[in-house]
């Protein structure tokens, strides 16, 4: 089969992209031919034979001149259209498989995907992996960044709570552009054309269900995690976190905690703009922003780890490798978390953003080793989908 990958960035940039990276690899090992499309970047590590691309839209870091026209282009892309049909008219994918797409490349495409196979009559499916809330969220997070706490308010059509919230950046402007573009997409019913949504957990299923459009099309399939040879590793006396040092990921929570429980070490691995807080309490040490062999040592090596999310996660890979790694866990009970914890074999849940729950749940597992250590060696039978596991059910609804 020829698949076509889309998403805005074709580069390493965040969890979507190293979903389709390795996605797009394990594909070509079993035979398929893989081709990408979204913005050009000086770093853009994968392309198409056809070397069509969108310009890059740099909201952050973009010429004043430039930023004058992204209010239009976030909304509606002409030159994502045109961009894309030639790489469709050179390549001829069977399957589009898009990613995140919103405000950079914009719905333009599947508009110009469901023309292109409709002049050449054929059945190229549209495959759609949600990696957020974008489809029922302008702000992708069902998330109140000012107020700190969940919001369903835009949930079931109704974009104009994003403006009286300003909930894109914490401005009207860009809050209104981005009710423009929900509002404008959803009239105009785009994604009645997706032939397949893949939710990443049975939570984000139920909020994109709200849209009865989408809830035709929805399945949930989990992340999936690299192989992992179980080692069985001697562990140390603390206690991980790994993960960004923001509200949301619920630190403000979790450094409270700490504070009260100066007899227990704790390390932080990341970075974010908690960081001063973190830096100033005695029992937690801040290693910073770690990957590769050196994070695999701190989570094999922890008691157990702690996810104290306070926002609605979706199938967090840092819950699913801490497991994979042999490490129990403690998490909050929200979003698709408790998908993926086995409570009673291979960790345990607090109530989210409950700092008195929280801290009994740490004293319970840190005084019990034998617990935790039961914990450990029930991680070695954990059956999360690996990727060849993601990649049959994948064929299903590609063919």
């Amino acid at each position: 089969m020829k698949i076509l990958m889309v998403n805005k960035f074709l580069y390493h940039n965040g969890g979507s992209e190293t979903y389709m990276f390795k996605l797009g690899k394990y594909l070509e090992t079993q035979g398929h031919s893989v081709q990408y499309f979204g913005m050009e970047h000086k770093n853009r590590c994968v392309g198409n034979k056809v070397n069509s691309y969108t310009s890059n839209m740099d909201f952050h870091n973009g010429s004043k001149i430039s930023k004058l026209t992204y209010p239009i282009k976030t909304i509606y892309s002409f030159e994502s259209r045109k961009k894309i049909r030639k790489v469709l008219d050179d390549f001829k994918p069977d399957v589009v498989h898009i990613n995140n797409f919103n405000y950079q490349l914009t719905p333009s495409i599947i508009l110009e995907i469901k023309n292109w196979r409709k002049y050449n009559n054929c059945k190229c499916k549209i495959v759609f992996t949600a990696h957020d809330y974008q489809l029922v969220c302008p702000n992708h997070a069902l998330y109140d960044f000012i107020l700190h706490k969940n919001c369903e308010k835009c949930v079931g059509g109704h974009f104009f709570n994003c403006i009286k919230n300003k909930c894109i950046h914490k401005s009207i402007a860009k809050s209104l552009i981005g009710t423009i573009e929900a509002k404008f997409w959803n009239l105009k019913g785009v994604y009645k054309y997706i032939d397949k949504i893949i939710c990443c957990s049975d939570f984000m299923k139920t909020k994109l269900d709200s849209n009865s459009v989408l809830s035709e099309k929805t399945i949930t399939i989990h992340n999936f995690v690299d192989k992992v040879e179980f080692k069985k590793a001697v562990k140390k006396d603390y206690i991980i976190y790994f993960g960004r040092f923001s509200e949301e990921k619920g630190i403000g929570t979790l450094i409270k905690v700490c504070n009260e429980l100066p007899e227990i070490n704790f390390i932080f691995a990341g970075r974010g703009p908690l960081e001063s807080e973190i830096n100033n309490i005695s029992n937690i040490q801040n290693v910073g922003f770690k990957t590769g062999d050196d994070l695999k040592n701190l989570i094999r090596e922890a008691r157990f780890s702690i996810y104290p999310s306070e926002w609605y996660e979706n199938c967090p890979f840092s819950v699913m490798e801490s497991q994979v790694y042999g490490t129990p866990v403690l998490c909050s009970d929200i979003g698709g978390i408790p998908e993926i914890v086995k409570v009673g074999i291979t960790g345990e849940l607090f109530e989210s953003g409950n700092a008195d729950d929280l801290k009994n749940k740490i004293q319970k597992l840190w005084q019990n080793k034998d617990l935790t250590y039961r914990y450990s060696e029930n991680c070695k039978n954990i059956d999360f989908c690996t990727i060849d596991k993601y990649y049959k059910k994948l064929l299903e609804i590609y063919k």
